[in-house]
């Protein structure tokens, strides 16, 4: 039921830190999974692990084991993104980006999506990745350009990318609303981007509690639907589209209820993942950091 997980290394520094959706320093105890746990805003209701662990430290989790299981997994990845952006008809839309069109893939481990989008589109394409290990793959097996270390790190241009996509990562970040502002300044007006995470608001985390497959030490943050759009909307982005799947997770149910759980998911809304499509606005001011 679990995703890929590793236990937290010794010596790691936390800090405890505001809500990150609405500012708030009220929490309550909310999952206890044994050697870490989480905790639910007393405002917003927004899931976390606080103390957080700082993020250079988080960082160092993301070694040689992160890199095989990524590598060994890669193609069913790639099927996984293609997918949820099949779902937000990206086809469809693309042509519309500002042009040329140039994809930034945050958290890009091995370059797959890099790989696809530049050999099926032609798109100019960029990776990050703080697994040294993964990227250096990306680089020198797939040929793609990727800037080992943070969004933030990498120093990217105003308005560089047309398209950004970040799939599983902004639940691993200590900061989501910074990483946003970052992504908000590399991202050109009307450029748009598609996020990929757990939703705590689907029928998996509601049934399984502690027990959720993505109720992982890695994951510091576990947004809602609501707590997300929140979250994009106040650092400068418009929601166009949501999408959503997973309704039961491989070996909590027999087929035959699994198939309709899965459909229902997508089709209702209920699913433990979801992807919202935003978009920068052609004309905005910058949001303020301050909430």
């Amino acid at each position: 039921m679990k995703t890929f997980s590793k236990r937290p290394n010794d010596g790691e520094r936390r800090e405890r830190v505001p809500c990150i959706v609405c500012g708030g320093e009220r929490f309550v105890p909310h999952w206890d999974c044994g050697e870490f746990g989480f905790v639910r805003c007393g405002g917003c209701g927004h899931i976390c692990q606080n103390p957080l662990p700082i993020a250079e430290d988080v960082q160092q989790r993301y070694d040689e084991e992160y890199f095989e299981y990524e590598r060994e997994n890669d193609r069913a990845f790639l099927g996984l993104m293609i997918r949820g952006l099949e779902d937000v008809s990206w086809e469809r839309w693309a042509p519309k980006l500002p042009q040329p069109v140039r994809l930034l893939d945050i958290g890009c481990a091995t370059g797959a999506l890099l790989e696809y989008a530049r050999g099926r589109y032609g798109w100019a394409v960029q990776g990050v990745e703080v697994c040294r290990p993964a990227a250096r793959y990306g680089i020198e097996r797939r040929g793609v350009p990727i800037t080992i270390g943070t969004l933030e790190q990498a120093g990217f241009s105003d308005g560089r990318f047309s398209l950004i996509h970040f799939s599983h990562l902004i639940e691993h970040l200590p900061d989501p609303r910074s990483f946003l502002h970052e992504v908000y300044r590399v991202l050109a007006p009307g450029g748009r981007i598609v996020v990929v995470t757990p939703d705590t608001a689907g029928l998996q985390a509601r049934l399984f509690g502690s027990r959720w497959r993505s109720a992982i030490a890695d994951h510091l943050h576990l947004f809602s639907r609501r707590g997300l759009q929140r979250l994009l909307a106040e650092s400068g982005f418009e929601t166009l589209q949501r999408a959503f799947w997973g309704g039961l997770a491989a070996g909590t149910a027999p087929a035959p209820l699994k198939r309709p759980a899965d459909w229902g998911a997508k089709r209702f809304g209920f699913g433990d993942v979801m992807l919202l499509l935003a978009e920068r606005p052609r004309e905005a001011e910058r949001p303020c950091q301050n909430r």
